[in-house]
């Protein structure tokens, strides 16, 4: 059975139509049960698109410790929304 933790990291890749049959299967049934992992892909997708549409800003003034910081804080609710 697919986990939340294992969602967010295809995330990506099945939101861009880059995972295998059997993967993005996995991923659709995770979803059927999964409302937060639902909203995660939901949010996903509007934050692709956003940057898709502002494609001609650049990202060097984000500071990589607020990206470090951010990918921890992701990690965390993923963990304690998988721990009983």
């Amino acid at each position: 059975m697919l986990m939340c933790r294992d969602l967010a990291r295809s995330a990506s890749d099945y939101v861009e139509g880059q995972l295998g049959r059997a993967d993005t299967v996995a991923i659709k049934m995770h979803l059927l049960m999964c409302r937060h992992c639902r909203r995660f892909v939901s949010n996903l997708r509007a934050s692709i698109a956003l940057l898709r549409h502002h494609s001609h800003l650049s990202a060097q003034g984000v500071d990589p410790h607020y990206l470090q910081r951010l990918d921890s804080a992701i990690e965390r609710e993923l963990q304690a929304r998988e721990d009983p």
